[in-house]
C-alpha cells in the first residue's frame, strides 16, 4: 500500500468535503427528496466517490469539513453544485439560502462578494444551466 493510499490525494479529501456540504444543503429543508438524490448521484460520480464513502457522507456529513479549492472558477464551480442541488425541487428555502451564504464565504468568496454572487445566480439559475453557461453569465456585467 502506498502513503498516497493511506492518506488519500489532496483533490479527493476536498472532493469528499464539497459532498458533505451538498449534503447538508440538501438535508436542511427536511428528507432528501428524490431530485436531490439524483442531483446528490450525479455529483458524487462527478468528484469521483466510492460509493462507500457517499454513504459515510449522508450518515455524518459535518464529519467533513470545507477546504477552499485555489482557482476562483473552481470555487465558483463548487458553488454551482451547490446550487444544482438546491433547485433540484425547484425552489430555495430559507435554511438553503443561509447555508449557502455560509459555503461561499468558506470557499473564500468575501461576505460582499458570495451575496453579490449568490444574488445573480438566483437571477441566472433555475437549475438548468450547464456550469459553462452559468459562468458566463455571472461574468457578464
Amino acid at each position: 500500500m502506498s502513503f498516497s493510499d493511506l492518506f488519500g490525494s489532496g483533490e479527493h479529501t476536498r472532493n469528499l468535503g464539497h459532498f458533505a456540504a451538498i449534503v447538508n444543503l440538501a438535508a436542511v429543508d427536511g428528507e432528501i427528496n428524490e431530485e436531490e438524490k439524483e442531483v446528490l448521484e450525479r455529483l458524487a460520480r462527478k468528484l469521483d466517490l466510492h460509493e462507500s464513502e457517499v454513504l459515510e457522507v449522508l450518515k455524518n456529513p459535518s464529519k467533513y469539513p470545507i477546504t477552499a479549492p485555489y482557482t476562483t472558477e473552481k470555487r465558483l464551480e463548487n458553488l454551482y453544485d451547490l446550487l444544482t442541488v438546491i433547485f433540484a425541487d425547484h425552489d430555495m428555502e430559507e435554511e438553503e439560502a443561509f447555508l449557502l451564504k455560509k459555503y461561499a464565504v468558506g470557499l473564500g468568496f468575501s461576505s460582499e462578494t458570495s451575496k453579490e454572487i449568490i444574488e445573480r445566480s438566483i437571477k441566472i439559475l433555475g437549475g438548468t444551466l450547464s456550469f459553462e453557461d452559468y459562468k458566463y453569465l455571472l461574468d457578464r456585467k
